[in-house]
Order: C-alpha cells, then sequence, then structure tokens
C-alpha cells in the first residue's frame, strides 16, 4: 500500500512545510510537527476487510504513515502485540473488563520500537547519514537496533545509572554510546550542543515528526483490536508522551477516514512522585509544564524532567475528559509485582505504575466497575532484573543430600 503523506504541519501555529526533507521541530516556533495525509484516499484502501488480508504488523497501516517507498520500511517485528485480558486482576481492582496491551512483545522490548523503527526508517528515507538520539534506556536500545537494520551509525547519550542492559544492548547493535553525568535532558543537551560538528539526525522525542507516527499505531492497532470502536479508558505511563500524543492524533484521523465515530477514551496518564511535570501542570490549569528539579524515580522511562509535547498531552486528557496522577516508586514496584502474581506478566517499573494506578483509580471511583480499561504495558521486565531481589537470601537454599522429611520440612517453611 502506498503512503498518503502530503506535508508537515506545526501543531502549535498552523504553519505548513514539505515533507521532502530531514527537518526537526517546526522552523517557525519551534514546536511539534505533525505529518499529515489525504485521509480520503487513504480511507479508500484502508477499509477493515481490506486491512484483515494484511500481516499483522505496524506496516498494515501504511496508507497513513509517513515512509514513501516500501523499500525503507524497516521491520524486525515491531507491532502486532496482543491485546489480553486481565480477568483476576480486573476482579482484584473491581473491573468486568480490564485489558492489557503487552508492548514488551515488540523487538528490543518496548513500545520503542514502533517509533524509533519509524523515525529510523523515515531518516533514512530522507538520506541521514548518522543519528542521535538521548535516551533514558528503551528508546536508545530500539534506536540502535534500527539503525543496524538500516546501515547508518548511531550515536547515543545515555544518563550514566541507566539500566546495564540496555548499555550492553546499544553496544551489542554497534552503536557509539556515550554516558552522561545527569538526567536525559542532560543529556539531549550534550546531543544538541555537540550536534553541529557532526552530520548526524537527532531523533529526539518529538524533536521530528516520525517517531510520533509509529507511536500512533498503538491506538489504531488497539482499535481494530476491539472490532473498530474505542475503550471507556486508556491508562498510560507517561515520560514524554510520544504515545499519548500519537494515539490521539491516530484516533482523529481514523475518525476522518470514517472507521471510528467521535467517542474517545478517557485518557489517563501516570507519572512517578519523584518526576511528575504533566500531572503537575495538569492539576494546577496549565498547559505547559516546566521543568521539574531533580527527578528521581527507579523507573528510568519515567524520568522525564521535560518533556516539549507537554501541551499535545494536557490537551488529549482534558479534552477526553481523564485525568493525571502519580504513584510512588514502592507502588510501580508493587505493580510490577500484581501484573506477575494475577496475570503472569513480567512488566517494566514504568509499566508497573500504569497497574497500581488502575487500582487506585478504581478505589477513588474515577473509574467503574462496568468501564472497559485498557493498561498500556509499555515494556518487558526482563531488562530491569536489577530491580527484583535475586540475592541469596531471597531464595532458600536446599541441601540435595538431606533426607525427604527434613526436605519437606525446609520447603514447607516458605
Amino acid at each position: 500500500m502506498r503512503s498518503y503523506l502530503t506535508h508537515l504541519e506545526c501543531s502549535n501555529c498552523a504553519a505548513t512545510f514539505p515533507a521532502d526533507r530531514l527537518i526537526t521541530t517546526c522552523p517557525a516556533c519551534a514546536k511539534v510537527l505533525y505529518a499529515r495525509y489525504d485521509l480520503a484516499a487513504a480511507a479508500r484502501e484502508m477499509t477493515p476487510e481490506a486491512l484483515a488480508s494484511r500481516p499483522w504488523n505496524l506496516w498494515r497501516y501504511a496508507g497513513i504513515l509517513p515512509v514513501v517507498d516500501p523499500v525503507h520500511r524497516l521491520t524486525i517485528g515491531e507491532g502486532g502485540t496482543p491485546l489480553l485480558e486481565a480477568p483476576a486482576l480486573g476482579n482484584a481492582f473491581g473491573l468486568d473488563r480490564l485489558l492489557v496491551k503487552d508492548e514488551g512483545q515488540n523487538p528490543t522490548g518496548s513500545f520503542k520500537a514502533r517509533g524509533l523503527g519509524m523515525a529510523v526508517s523515515r531518516a533514512k528515507e530522507l538520506g541521514a547519514n548518522a543519528l542521535a538520539i538521548p535516551s533514558a534506556g528503551n528508546a536508545a536500545s530500539a534506536m540502535a537496533a534500527y539503525a543496524a537494520r538500516a546501515g547508518i551509525p548511531a550515536y547515543v547519550f545515555m544518563p550514566a545509572d541507566t539500566p546495564a542492559v540496555m548499555k550492553a544492548e546499544c553496544r551489542a547493535y554497534g552503536a557509539h554510546v556515550f554516558l552522561v553525568d545527569g538526567l536525559i535532558n542532560d543529556a539531549g543537551k550534550v546531543a544538541r550542543e555537540a550536534g553541529p560538528h557532526f552530520d548526524w539526525f537527532d531523533v529526539s522525542t518529538l524533536k521530528e515528526p516520525y517517531r510520533a507516527e509509529g507511536k500512533k499505531t498503538m491506538g489504531i492497532e488497539l482499535v481494530e483490536q476491539l472490532g473498530w470502536r474505542v475503550p471507556d479508558a486508556i491508562v498510560y505511563p507517561t515520560g514524554g508522551g510520544t504515545g499519548i500524543v500519537g494515539m490521539w492524533k491516530a484516533f482523529a484521523e481514523l475518525e476522518e477516514m470514517g472507521l471510528i465515530g467521535p467517542r474517545r477514551p478517557k485518557m489517563i496518564v501516570v507519572q512517578a512522585e519523584g518526576c511528575a511535570p504533566i500531572v503537575r501542570a495538569y492539576e494546577a490549569g496549565e498547559r505547559h509544564a516546566g521543568l521539574w528539579d531533580h527527578a528521581s524515580t527507579v523507573a528510568a522511562g519515567l524520568r522525564v524532567p521535560v518533556a516539549i509535547g507537554d501541551y499535545l498531552i494536557l490537551d488529549a486528557i482534558r479534552e477526553s475528559g481523564g485525568t493525571a496522577l502519580t504513584v510512588s516508586d514502592a507502588e510501580l514496584m508493587e505493580g510490577v509485582d500484581l501484573a506477575a502474581v494475577h496475570e503472569g506478566l513480567f512488566v517494566s517499573p514504568e509499566a508497573g505504575a500504569a497497574y497500581v494506578a488502575t487500582r487506585r483509580l478504581c478505589e477513588s471511583g474515577f473509574l467503574e466497575r462496568d468501564d472497559e480499561v485498557v493498561i498500556f504495558s509499555t515494556g518487558s521486565g526482563m531488562k530491569h532484573t536489577e530491580l527484583i531481589p535475586t540475592g541469596s537470601d531471597a531464595f532458600p537454599i536446599l541441601n540435595p543430600n538431606a533426607s525427604a522429611p527434613d526436605l519437606a520440612a525446609a520447603i514447607s517453611t516458605v
């Protein structure tokens, strides 16, 4: 299927630009650029009947994705993640219809594969010679993987305390990895200031137009999995917020194409207590979120002190009748346990925040028993095993030469 990409439009000042060259933010106001499409033409090809015969991955929606030449549509299996029923957790929370969109099954173990797969594909198509990214971890490993697939050099700037497995992934994919003494915004500053000295294109969150286009496929996929309707609520752990921005854009496009109606899910943003700029701005009634000083949380993907797409995230929350809330580090790790013990899902601490937030929203009455609620489980816990106790004091040690009664006695004490 061809792409019906037509141009770029600023999400803030509405200025328009051609889409045939590498570009970052709006040249007029430095805000987020949106890719725009001939949606009427795309709708004639992207019908439910036509989609049913296509491979179950994000490229099935190529008509409203930005990569024009199919040869540049990089893939290592991204998209097509399952929408799982979660009856045990639903029963524990007081929900009759709780669903989990398991993004941890994407390549490199997180939803970042969608956005970076799209950004790298489009950058390759437009002639980028090298790519750079500041990242708290998962985005870097995804970019490095797709850059390797594309044959493009990758430069990664990560906080020094980024989880070790993500550093190792980037190195394994052949990326040039640099550790920064600070947070992701500090890593961004390094990449931005060094950039003019090198021939690389920066694929930072929402600082180019195409990561959001990959992330929007989460919303399209969800709607298709539900039979071309939206749920009552989406609970989403939020750092830079590209997923919220992308899905909100997707719902508008799908409505214009006649695939859904005007109804929207409540968009619920979850952040960590130690880094919650969006929640603070939402509670204060502001449209922009200021820098969060001294950001701290064990969930690296939520440790984003400032987001360029703040106004777009906040618009989606308010226009949908959603909300924004924080959870503590202890709570989000409890959420990891809840998903694992009740549903057999080993999720990232960021995703754990969404699980425990869902419980709290049920307890407060914001979510009601008959609401259809979708938790976006954004990453795999396999990349965060350093947060799970595994030392010798965490497990009983058995003597294989002990008698059967002694073994039974030791086991029964656990």
